[in-house]
């Protein structure tokens, strides 16, 4: 089978319309948008695109199916999940495929984020037997406590376009785990991938209406009356801090609860004792893995002055050494950009930090060689305080260097920001290695690695890098109310 028709057969096996009640339905009126190849700029599939009313509509067959799947057994929820896991394993080059076709991941990062992705499923299979309570006298001798815990109830979740398969998993598993139903916006630049998921779970049995998927291009109308509805008790959303605090405001009239998993701005700490072979291996995963586009992507680079210029350096050499393209050719490293917007922003930061004394080691410029939405990666040293590319969120292939003295100059450094997504710290000292564990205002932190995430472990920031947790024991909590009840004794 050639390439071209190994990619058709991908899309063409993903559905084109919305998932409502247990039923695959064309959109209000037959809307559709486009969905389009960022490596090439051509669309590649037509889908439907929901309206408001398709929005209600989807709500309403999760409230109608919220009772019955609460009261469906933990073990057959869970079941449910592991079936959908075997199957994921099953196709996992289909996913890992139709992902970079539409996202533009290189493929062998996209067989990363399909068996990441399929963790949670597994991970939440086996926590939804898990859901326990209290029971006991209480102090004063006087009644029975008992502490239990019931599904939250319908679920509104609105996922980002950078992983399409985990940002699904990871927010899907837990809520049905739970026992919770639900209704999912996925991106308009990358719905196919939760589209074809939500196939993969129909075959698995997912009963009707229990999860419903409406691709948009007008999300914030669709959205809109679906969190405005007294019958959604549920908002996940991740995404830009910015539109999180819109959400957070609209969810606050029905005081929903709500899991944020917004931007980020890590620091990426290299002190001098630093083993300098862990740290530049560790910035090119931290930095460039997803092409830079993910929240937990290295955005300041820290370094200590006595390591500095050595650590630009070899870190430049193999960024110079990575290959650029559509994420499908042999040993592509950087794919690219999701659009045009993206491209744009990248480089007004770069060369804000130019214009401010940084120095280009590699990269620094656009990509026009051809279609597509390519930005050169880049390496930059010696960028200055108050440069944009220290304040704000880069989402792209763009590594900027600046230096510290010392332990209390690092950290005030690495906590000059409103976020607090997620740290790096590269240091041989256990004990400064603890200090940082302390010191560093984030919600998570990799401690000589530029890798973190586990579905086994609790993802989320602090400021404004949101509230909640997703994975991990925490993660099932979030889709679930706590109800005490009191039992006099006689």
């Amino acid at each position: 089978m050639t390439t071209a028709t190994l990619e058709s057969t991908v899309l063409d096996a993903v559905e084109h319309r919305l998932f409502i009640g247990g039923e695959w339905v064309d959109a209000e009126g037959g809307r559709t948008l486009a969905v389009e190849d960022p490596a090439t700029g051509r669309t590649i599939k037509e889908i439907a695109d929901a309206s408001p009313a398709d929005g209600i509509r989807a709500l309403d067959a999760a409230a109608a199916a919220q009772d019955e799947w609460a009261a469906t057994a933990p073990r057959a929820r869970g079941e449910l999940l592991r079936r959908a896991f075997d199957l994921l394993q099953e196709r996992k080059e289909e996913f890992a495929l139709l992902m970079t076709l539409e996202m533009g991941k290189p493929l062998a990062e996209a067989r990363g984020e399909v068996a990441y992705g399929g963790e949670f499923l597994r991970w939440f299979s086996e926590e939804a037997v898990r859901i326990t309570g209290r029971y006991g006298l209480n102090p004063e001798g006087t009644g029975r406590m008992i502490v239990s815990q019931r599904p939250v109830g319908p679920s509104f979740f609105i996922t980002p376009w950078n992983f399409p398969l985990a940002m699904a998993t990871r927010k899907i598993a837990p809520a049905l785990a739970a026992g919770c139903t639900v209704v999912i916006k996925p991106p308009a630049l990358t719905p196919l991938t939760t589209i074809a998921f939500v196939q993969l779970l129909e075959e698995a049995g997912l009963p009707k209406g229990v999860v419903n998927v409406i691709p948009t291009s007008t999300s914030s109308k669709v959205s809109g009356p679906i969190i405005e509805d007294p019958r959604l008790r549920k908002l996940s959303f991740t995404g830009s801090t910015e539109v999180g605090r819109a959400l957070m405001k609209q969810a606050a009239t029905g005081i929903l609860r709500t899991s944020m998993e917004l931007g980020g701005n890590a620091p990426f700490v290299v002190f001098g004792d630093a083993d300098l072979d862990k740290a530049v291996e560790g910035a090119l995963v931290a930095k460039f893995r997803n092409i830079g586009q993910a929240c937990t992507a290295a955005n300041r680079f820290i370094v200590h002055e006595s390591v500095a210029e050595e650590f630009a350096n070899r870190v430049a050499e193999r960024v110079k050494a990575m290959k650029v393209g559509r994420g499908t050719e042999e040993g592509v490293n950087i794919g690219p950009l999701i659009d045009d917007k993206a491209v744009e922003s990248t480089d007004a930061l770069v060369q804000d930090a130019v214009s401010r004394g940084a120095s280009v080691l590699t990269g620094g410029t656009r990509i026009v060689d051809g279609d597509g939405t390519f930005y050169a990666p880049t390496v930059l040293a010696g960028v200055a305080a108050g440069s944009r590319l220290l304040a704000e969120e880069i989402f792209g292939p763009v590594l900027g260097i600046t230096t510290f003295a010392d332990e209390d100059e690092a950290v005030r450094l690495a906590n000059d920001t409103e976020y607090g997504l997620i740290s790096y710290v590269f240091t041989q000292d256990l004990a400064r290695g603890h200090r940082m564990i302390e010191r560093l205002a984030t919600g998570m932190m990799g401690l000589n690695t530029g890798l973190v995430s586990n579905a086994a472990a609790p993802f989320g920031g602090v400021k404004q890098s949101g509230i909640g947790r997703e994975g991990g024991l925490e993660g099932i909590h979030e889709y679930l109310d706590t109800k005490y009840t009191l039992i006099p004794v006689d």
